[in-house]
């Protein structure tokens, strides 16, 4: 049998593993996306939550929603808009997340094991997978961004509704073609800056932490690799991540839901480190951890239904070990 033929007769995952890697990433990672959806949402509407900026510009019109907590945020929006509204801009999310988790997760891979030189069964230096998490995210974040772009601005048109103002969006197609026209190309890419950082630190906690302890916990203890081993990785990845990510998390939604003139500028922040100072110095340093809880309550349910349906499907479609 010539070399042609004998890869041919080999299983799909074995002929294409980076691209079967990323199909059943995109898969794990929709599936979480739906599971924990509510919290983002829940998290998005703290974040925007007595904006300073807003404030000071009058940009608020209308009646004002008062300030709430976690749970009161969500009971909210389930009374006053509906309880379906807990999954409005999931679409776009999930769109995001096929984008930006299957090219994380292959570009992780990559940058691991042919870059950074870890072999298999071997421990692997922190640094090492620190550099990794933090460049695939960055890198997965960069071609995701117009989709996350989408979502924040969809997740804010119920509250835009309760306080008087038009809806932008008749629904996710409508969003990236006025988007375009608003703001060409260029606008579809509004608040990418912080977008990538944020992506960079949380997978910085999110796949180097997991990955770490995941092979921490084999290495070093008597545990398998089997659901207990990712549930206590990804418990760990989820708090990490969120300790990480949140300020940087809080500047993006600021930034991507803030209105825009007919050039595609910003009218209330002229960059991310505006958005940060202004935020800092008009609400306090623990303002860039607003949401903080629904992100870590989200995070580390979606990092622990992500990774158990990942490895199911792996398993199923016998896709090499993460």
């Amino acid at each position: 049998m010539s070399p042609a033929e004998e890869e041919r007769s080999l299983p799909l995952p074995e002929r294409w593993p980076r691209a079967s890697k990323f199909a059943l990433s995109a898969c794990a990672a929709a599936v979480a996306e739906l599971v924990t959806f509510p919290l983002d949402l829940t998290k998005t509407r703290l974040q925007v939550q007595g904006e300073a900026a807003v404030r000071r510009d009058g940009a608020a019109a209308g009646r004002a929603v008062p300030h709430r907590g976690m749970l009161r945020t969500a009971a909210g929006i389930a009374q006053e808009e509906g309880v379906w509204k807990l999954w409005q801009g999931a679409t776009p999310a999930v769109y995001r997340h096929i984008v930006y988790t299957g090219v994380r997760m292959v570009t992780y891979e990559h940058l691991r094991d042919s870059v950074l030189g870890r072999a298999e069964g071997e421990s692997f230096p922190l640094w090492k997978s620190v550099v990794g998490g933090m460049s695939a995210g960055a890198i997965g974040q960069f071609f995701a961004s117009p989709t996350d772009l989408v979502k924040v601005q969809m997740q804010m048109e119920g509250k835009r509704k309760l306080e008087g103002k038009p809806l932008r969006f008749r629904g996710v197609h409508h969003a990236f073609l006025k988007i375009l026209s608003e703001g060409g190309v260029r606008g579809l890419w509004a608040g990418w800056v912080p977008n990538v950082q944020r992506a960079a630190l949380v997978n910085m906690g999110d796949l180097t932490t997991y990955d770490s302890v995941k092979h921490f916990l084999l290495l070093n203890t008597t545990l398998v690799d089997n659901s207990v081993t990712h549930s206590v990785s990804s418990a760990c990845s989820g708090l990490v991540a969120a300790v990480l990510g949140t300020p940087a998390d809080v500047v993006k939604t600021r930034i991507m839901n803030q209105p825009r003139d007919k050039q595609g500028r910003g009218l209330l922040y002229k960059s991310s480190m505006d958005c940060l100072i202004q935020t800092v110095q008009g609400e306090g340093f623990m303002s860039l951890y607003k949401g903080f809880t629904p992100t870590w309550m989200r995070m580390a349910p979606w990092s622990l239904v992500f990774w158990l349906t990942y490895e199911q499907i792996r398993r199923l479609c016998g896709v090499t070990s993460f």
